[in-house]
């Protein structure tokens, strides 16, 4: 069962909304969050300026195409994404943009993957500032969720504060159009997949889609209008609290409708070591995010040496 819990008892930290936040970190991996202060209006607002961007004639989106760039910004076409080696490439449109490092931030200058400047559509000033603001809006909600669980998980709310000074936070607008008529059995709008960072924090416009593999391996639809948010948790958050944290697997396979989602991928600043605390092992979270866009992107997977699934 995936739990919906209410963010302003989480503040107050109520004892019974943590003793179900501390099931759904640790058995779970997915809940939803309510009363989060981001209205559903608001997140309708931000689904139409994506919606808006995504109706864009190929050739204007084609200007602020990633696949030109060695990172992650800007818009991404059908299929050129792949999560899932065994599958094929991701049928999904994208729009990402994130957190930017001052000019001659010698951390930007030498990870550009993860810090690289954003690309924004010509002639679209309202949706550059719709969604830097909702960015800033959600990683708000995304902080005060991070210090619930590490209160859930016994330590410290601040314990995970420090490192997020310059988050390797990402923001982006996901369209999945109907499930096309060619689509197989490897065909998905995105696969099976674990999100590699921290925390997510997902928006969607209410249509059916999203599924979530539950602890006895059946796969679960998670559905959520706008205003309810789904949380789920990351490679990184998994390892870094010792497994008191779930990463679990979920696709989209697509169905008959369009769908507009909008996560907040939810990480710490490059140098942040998000090995297990006391464990004398050093994982740097922007070595291992670089390492899993570099699997996942098409334009990035020669830098890595992966090959696409054909």
């Amino acid at each position: 069962m995936i739990d919906n819990l209410d963010l302003a008892k989480l503040d107050a930290r109520e004892t019974g909304e943590m003793t179900r936040l501390a099931n759904a970190v640790k058995n779970v991996g997915f809940l939803t969050v309510s009363n989060t202060g981001i209205e559903a209006d608001r997140v309708r607002q931000v689904m139409d300026s994506y919606r808006s961007f995504f109706a864009l004639p190929e050739p204007i989106k084609r200007k602020v195409d990633m696949a030109l760039t060695g990172s992650n910004r800007g818009w991404g076409a059908a299929q050129s994404e792949q999560v899932d080696p065994g599958a094929n490439p991701d049928y999904k449109q994208v729009f990402d943009c994130g957190y930017e490092l001052p000019a001659g931030d010698p951390v930007a200058a030498r990870e550009l993957s993860v810090y690289a400047p954003n690309l924004w559509p010509d002639d679209m000033l309202d949706f550059k500032v719709d969604i830097q603001a909702y960015y800033t809006e959600t990683a708000g909600v995304a902080m005060r969720i991070l210090r619930a669980i590490a209160a859930a998980i016994g330590q410290d709310d601040t314990a995970f504060d420090d490192a997020f000074g310059t988050p390797m936070a990402l923001l982006r607008g996901n369209y999945y159009p109907e499930r096309p008529a060619w689509a197989g059995d490897k065909d998905f709008g995105i696969a099976a997949h674990t999100d590699y960072g921290c925390l997510t924090l997902l928006a969607t416009d209410g249509v059916p889609g999203l599924e979530v593999q539950m602890p006895d391996e059946s796969w679960q639809p998670v559905s959520a209008s706008p205003g309810l948010f789904v949380i789920n948790f990351g490679e990184m958050l998994e390892f870094w609290t010792a497994g008191q944290v779930k990463a679990t697997l979920h696709r989209v396979k697509g169905g008959s409708e369009e769908r507009i989602s909008v996560p907040l991928f939810f990480n710490p600043a490059y140098d942040t070591n998000v090995a297990p605390v006391g464990s004398g092992q050093v994982i740097t979270a922007g070595d291992h995010l670089t390492r899993r866009y570099d699997e996942t992107y098409i334009h990035l997977q020669d830098r890595s040496g992966s090959t696409p699934a054909t």
